[in-house]
């Protein structure tokens, strides 16, 4: 595997828990390294906040550094509300 460009995982815009799952897996299987996370633009509430919170803990447990790419501002200033912002 090519260590030397991020992975790239997609966050859809309304997340299933097996959606979820399947990308936790993902990253969990994945080498240690920058994660990209491209986040649907209509993605919003709090399934998307709860998705992404589970991301960050799962790339965090697994030494990986996650960015996230194309939150809309509905969904930015959620995690701004929830204070999630901070932690990603």
């Amino acid at each position: 595997m090519d260590t030397s460009q991020p992975l790239v995982v997609t966050l859809p815009a309304r997340p299933t828990r097996e959606e979820v799952a399947r990308l936790c897996a993902a990253l969990a299987a994945a080498p240690p390294g920058d994660v990209r996370c491209r986040i649907h633009p209509e993605a919003y509430g709090l399934p998307a906040v709860d998705a992404l919170a589970r991301l960050a803990l799962t790339a965090r447990r697994h030494g990986h550094r996650l960015t996230l790419d194309g939150a809309g501002p509905e969904l930015t200033a959620l995690l701004r509300l929830t204070g999630i912002d901070q932690v990603l």
